[in-house]
């Protein structure tokens, strides 16, 4: 399977290997190399072997126009994960969490909770968020501009979402120490393949939020904010269909809310600083033409996806990309495969700031959409067209450390040199 990446390369018969690596691949046994460069072997997949099945029955599929279906039809193919996760994490915090958040749920509680944050974050929430947005862009990079350099995942790319995220949940400034740490250890524990001390570290986690999300939720009950404004006042408040959240799904989802915000914008920020180290032609284009902004941001999520896989159990028998699917079959879907299949993307590998338009699934789609798009586009574009501004020639001052996981896709370090 190593030889995979050289075959792709450089080969005269580029794809000698690549069919017989398709026919074998198993997310559950990655290759070496597979963390730092998944995209040869995408390809190699996406070409090969598109509806692949894997040793232990489920299926990873890699093109955008299977990936787009599945999304798409809730009906078939069901977001319900307490089959599948029950396995995987037994009796335990981790199972709870997960198998009550809005992501892992069909409708009912899907609508229930999605209305509610989606009230929270309507445009005219997300427009009053910028100002103060900007200001704290603005306080991280004076800080890291006093040191002349920076680590851009620890000093400037992690601290932003979880600011935002914890003013929406009005979480007390002193009390967001621990919030990023919670959030990477109950994200790990998502991986296809687990360590004891993965698991107990995404247990103690959601024991430890909760408890203290508990002590919050019962704050905002004496003390209600302004449901148009506190995301966690609406959730308390909200009804749909004659009910309101039990307590644990209004804890669960208050953890999920901090996670999905969290990680995949963090993932956003240090990615986009990444690939404009990798291509200084586009970086500069960028800089100078500032309205490309909004569609550089979309390359990013499309080019180096946050989120590289989603899950799905087929509710019924069907049909998927040709392949017979009887009810319970366990679906991936590879989103940074699919943002790089040629059908919908012309020249997949080639990083566009202008590319446009750009029907990527970094966000999903259909009525799992995410819910908080609006805002995490938001963060990226202050975020990065701040940091160009003021250190457009930024370079890099070691190796980057990128995290080890399969589903979400960054740096856990970036050091950059900084020159105004």
């Amino acid at each position: 399977m190593t030889g995979i990446v050289d075959s792709l390369a450089g080969s005269a018969e580029p794809f000698a290997d690549a069919a017989a690596f398709a026919r074998g691949f198993d997310l559950k046994r990655l290759p070496a190399d597979f963390i730092d460069d998944p995209f040869p072997y995408y390809r190699a997949l996406r070409e090969h072997d598109p509806v692949h099945r894997m040793p232990d029955g489920a299926y990873l599929i890699t093109r955008w126009r299977d990936c787009d279906a599945v999304y798409r039809d809730a009906r078939v193919f069901s977001s319900d994960k307490k089959v599948e996760f029950r396995p995987k994490y037994g009796d335990a915090p981790l199972f709870e969490h997960h198998t009550t958040s809005l992501v892992f749920n069909d409708p009912p509680l899907h609508t229930h909770v999605r209305r509610a944050i989606q009230g929270a974050l309507s445009n005219r929430v997300i427009a009053e968020t910028e100002a103060g947005l900007v200001a704290l862009v603005d306080r991280l990079l004076d800080a890291i501009a006093a040191k002349g350099r920076a680590d851009v995942i620890e000093d400037f790319a992690a601290a932003i979402p979880v600011e935002i995220v914890g003013n929406l949940l009005g979480v007390p400034r002193a009390d967001r120490g621990p919030l990023r740490g919670w959030s990477l250890a109950i994200l790990g524990a998502l991986e296809p393949v687990l360590t004891d001390e993965q698991m107990a570290r995404g247990n103690d986690a959601v024991r430890d939020f909760s408890a203290y999300l508990s002590g919050l939720i019962a704050e905002r009950r004496r003390a209600p904010g302004d449901a148009e404004k506190d995301l966690l006042t609406r959730l308390i408040r909200g009804e749909q269909e004659g009910r309101t959240l039990s307590q644990a799904e209004l804890t669960q989802n208050c953890i999920f809310i901090l996670n999905a915000g969290h990680e995949t914008t963090t993932n956003l920020i240090g990615n986009a600083l990444d690939i404009f180290i990798r291509f200084p032609a586009e970086r500069r284009r960028l800089i100078e033409n500032p309205a490309l902004m909004k569609s550089a941001v979309e390359e990013v999520l499309r080019y180096e996806s946050s989120n590289q896989l989603g899950n799905r159990g087929v509710a019924e028998d069907t049909v998927l990309g040709g392949v017979a699917m009887p009810k319970s079959t366990l679906v991936t879907l590879c989103i940074g495969a699919a943002n790089r299949d040629a059908e919908p993307f012309p020249d997949p590998d080639r990083f566009d700031v202008a590319r446009n338009p750009t029907r990527h699934l970094a966000f999903g789609s259909g009525i799992h959409m995410c819910a908080g798009m609006s805002l995490a586009r938001l963060e990226g574009r202050i975020a990065i067209e701040r940091f160009l501004a003021r250190f457009p020639d930024y370079e890099p001052d070691g190796a980057p450390t990128r995290s080890r996981r399969a589903r979400f896709r960054g740096f856990t370090a970036l050091p950059v040199r900084l020159r105004s």
